[in-house]
């Protein structure tokens, strides 16, 4: 199984591709594929059939599936150097519980 740096509900900008410099929220991670889903990012024509006789069918606007290799976390720390700008993860064990957290590389705010 494929390790993902991002988990959902984190606050992402994708920093390649069609949608370079959109910022959003992680909807869904599919660990397996190595891809997450993007808010606002990525979007694609669905051809969706009725379900039941006299619902629409039709052509919408969904978020597609990206590499998560193409998405960077962003701090959302006012005062940190990278705030609302692609930055790094770092892994902190918490003294008290002893759990391990991700914190921003620049400031050390949890993310």
């Amino acid at each position: 199984m494929n390790k993902v740096h991002v988990r959902k509900d984190d606050s992402v900008i994708v920093i390649s591709g069609d949608s370079k410099g959109t910022k959003g929220k992680v909807i869904a991670v599919s660990p397996k594929e190595g891809k997450v889903i993007v808010e606002g990012a990525n979007i694609v024509s669905k051809h969706v059939k009725p379900k039941k006789q006299g619902e629409a069918g039709g052509i919408t606007k969904v978020e597609g599936a990206i590499y998560a290799s193409k998405v960077a976390l962003v701090c959302s720390n006012a005062k940190c150097a990278n705030n609302g700008k692609a930055t790094r993860a770092k892994i902190k064990v918490d003294e008290k519980t002893g759990e391990k957290i991700r914190v921003c590389a620049k400031c050390g705010q949890k993310l």
